[in-house]
């Protein structure tokens, strides 16, 4: 049986981003969660989970933690969950430019893929 909330928000989608290590999974998810949903047709939780691949139950840096940024949203309709999806996107895009050019586990993470 369908809870209310299912029925008040039909429309959902899970977004999950892998970042290389908990701590910039962290970062991100307090640089996003900031701004607040505008419309109270869409509602969006965020959360952190481990990584699959990642059995050592931490990042090797003494970080414990997951590295996947987990973003929910449910939606009234189709058409506000694509608005909020894409405002999203925007955003992650953001901050993972500002990280691509400022924090040093991006730098270390790219140096050792080339």
């Amino acid at each position: 049986m369908a809870s209310t909330a299912d029925i008040q928000y039909p429309c959902a989608l899970t977004i999950e981003v892998p970042f290389p290590t908990a701590r910039l999974a962290f970062i991100a998810l307090k640089a996003l969660q900031v701004d607040k949903e505008l419309s109270p047709l869409v509602k969006r939780t965020f959360s952190i989970d481990q990584s699959n691949e990642d059995t050592t139950n931490g990042d090797g840096n003494g970080n414990i933690g997951g590295n996947i940024l987990r973003t929910e949203y449910k939606a009234t309709t189709n058409r506000m969950l694509r608005v909020a999806v894409n405002s999203f996107m925007d955003s992650l895009n953001l901050v993972i430019e500002v990280m691509q050019e400022l924090d040093t586990d991006v730098l270390d993470t790219e140096d050792t893929k080339a």
